[in-house]
């Protein structure tokens, strides 16, 4: 029995060395919260997150339905302002100076939230996360619902360093091949349609196969229009402005009238070979776009994978490819590895995914194999837009054919050009971030209601401003005006596109009545007050006490 005791106390006094040298060796540190999680203790906390939840509590379904309304969603943004953005940050990305403290950090809930359920939010809302810093919440049910409609809807902001899953989904594409949008639609069947209706899908149209896509009626006399439907090969545009286009051998060219859809009038259509686009003095011409074709100056935004050398291409319009990647390796085995998706890169790579082609600049090795190209040729979603494009020129004080003088674009597809200049886009917010590239029943496919998308980051006295007690008191103008509106002052319709009409700007900067005296650069003001002058304007922005008469006098 003795034996039995001194051999049971030497194990417990091993066991106690063990654990003292385990202690000195391991555990001072492990109580430091600055140190980051290690994967294996995020896989299986994630793990054992999702299957803490009863079954009962997942299969949980929102009162305020799928789609709830803007005011549900309002007061979900308020709570979430009052109570989670502390840690969460207005944008559900966590890093916050308490939630950067944080151990475990608070997860980046964009990345999460599309795999729970709505009763799996309510959940953790409602019961807390043990052994993290998300707390038990004792309000009523229907605040909790409101607060699940909102993080649902929360903005989506790209992160500045590349994530791991974005290197191997640009890995994979690019060992991938073109198979087109048709076959993503065989999964995709609900993207696929909002994206088939969308200006995206239905820039270039075959007329003989969509005898709807020209829209003025070509049997009405008119001098500019020297074509019949039967000369039409393809159609470009159906908003603001029509084009249309001849084959001669493999190649297009345009004709020399376009279609004015705002105005419904003819417009003839001829760059000018000095003044314009850089690119017309290389393709001179005698005035009937005869010797301007296509494929080096338009078709590689216009399809998915165009062949420089063959001049095919896999699809015409803006498909899924043009976006996601070569996608023969996802279709043949579906993973979330094996596509790209713009949101898992950083906001630089995020954003040129659009800037491709929503901006004015020139490939860096022009001329390719003889010709001047006005697309980035050899570019494709997986790699560095800045490897192979740059963007336009521009000396400050300049008025030109492309820029204002300060810098913000004065014609239509430069949105690239003027957002990498906002502060918006140093802060991570993308394209997407406003804009449903797979379609939305907004203008523009804008994620929300122009009146509402700008509401989902800022807000009165909220982080991001105007820090003002409202909307009216920030604008100065009555409630649901359109001078109300955050577009009106911070994006003017000021960039040309066709004759009188203009598109927004979007550097987001906020242009003085005093710069428009100075550098000639329409402001916000007089475009709307059209009967008033720079002065009324100047003068009515000085008396608003909230406003600094140095910035409004640059």
């Amino acid at each position: 029995m003795k034996r039995r005791l001194s051999v049971a106390a030497a194990f417990i006094v091993l066991l106690l060395a063990a654990a003292g040298i385990g202690y000195a060796l391991l555990l001072p540190g492990l109580s430091v919260a600055r140190q980051e999680p290690s994967p294996v203790e995020i896989t299986a906390a994630t793990w054992l997150l999702h299957h803490s939840v009863p079954a009962a509590a997942t299969a949980a379904v929102n009162p305020l339905g799928a789609h709830p309304d803007p005011a549900s969603v309002t007061a979900g943004k308020d709570l979430f302002a009052q109570k989670c953005e502390i840690c969460h940050a207005y944008d559900g990305g966590g890093k916050t100076e308490l939630g950067a403290g944080e151990f475990p950090r608070p997860p980046m809930l964009h990345e999460v939230v599309p795999s729970m359920s709505d009763g799996e939010i309510f959940y953790h809302i409602r019961n807390g996360i043990r052994n993290t810093a998300m707390p038990a919440w004792n309000m009523p049910d229907a605040q909790v619902w409101q607060l699940v409609s909102y993080i649902r809807t929360l903005a989506i902001v790209a992160p500045t360093e590349p994530q791991p899953i974005a290197g191997e989904q640009e890995a994979a594409v690019r060992e991938a091949h073109y198979v087109g949008s048709a076959t993503c639609q065989t999964c995709h069947q609900d993207i696929y349609a909002r994206w088939a209706k969308t200006r995206m899908a239905n820039v270039v149209r075959d007329p003989k196969l969509h005898p709807d896509a020209i829209i003025p009626d070509l049997t009405m006399p008119d001098a500019l229009v020297t074509f019949t439907a039967e000369d039409i090969a393809l159609v470009y545009g159906n908003h603001w402005k029509q084009r249309y286009f001849k084959k001669v051998g493999t190649d297009y060219f345009p004709l020399p009238a376009q279609w004015d859809v705002t105005n419904k009038k003819w417009r003839p259509y001829h760059v000018p070979d000095t003044g314009g686009d850089w690119w017309a003095k290389f393709y001179p011409d005698p005035g009937d776009n005869s010797k301007r074709p296509t494929g080096p100056l338009c078709d590689g935004c216009h399809s998915v994978n165009y062949d420089i050398a063959t001049k095919a291409v896999t699809e015409w319009n803006v498909g899924c490819e043009q976006c996601h990647g070569a996608g023969s390796t996802h279709a043949a085995n579906p993973t979330r590895f094996n596509i790209l998706n713009p949101a898992h890169q950083d906001f630089v790579e995020a954003s040129d995914t659009c800037i491709q082609c929503h901006s004015q600049g020139q490939p860096l090795n022009n001329p390719i194999a003889g010709k001047y190209y006005d697309w980035p040729v050899g570019y494709h979603a997986g790699l560095k837009l800045s490897d192979f494009w740059r963007l336009e020129d521009h000396k400050l004080g300049e008025m030109t054919f492309t820029h204002f003088p300060d810098g913000t674009a004065h014609k239509n597809r430069m949105q690239g050009n003027d957002f990498v200049q906002s502060l918006m886009y140093a802060r991570g917010v993308t394209c997407f971030s406003c804009h449903d590239p797979h379609g939305s029943e907004n203008e523009a496919m804008l994620r929300k209601p122009i009146t509402e998308v700008c509401l989902s980051c800022h807000g009165p006295n909220t982080q991001n401003g105007p820090h003002a007690l409202s909307i009216e008191a920030h604008t100065h103008h009555l409630p649901g005006s359109a001078g109300s509106q955050c577009v009106s002052c911070h994006m003017p319709k000021i960039e040309q596109t066709l004759g009188n009409v203009n598109v927004a700007s979007h550097t987001f900067h906020f242009v003085s009545p005093v710069e428009t005296d100075k550098l000639k650069i329409p402001n916000a003001c007089t475009t709307c007050h059209q009967d008033k002058t720079t002065a009324w304007a100047a003068a009515a922005i000085n008396g608003w006490s909230d406003k600094s008469p140095w910035r409004m006098a640059q």
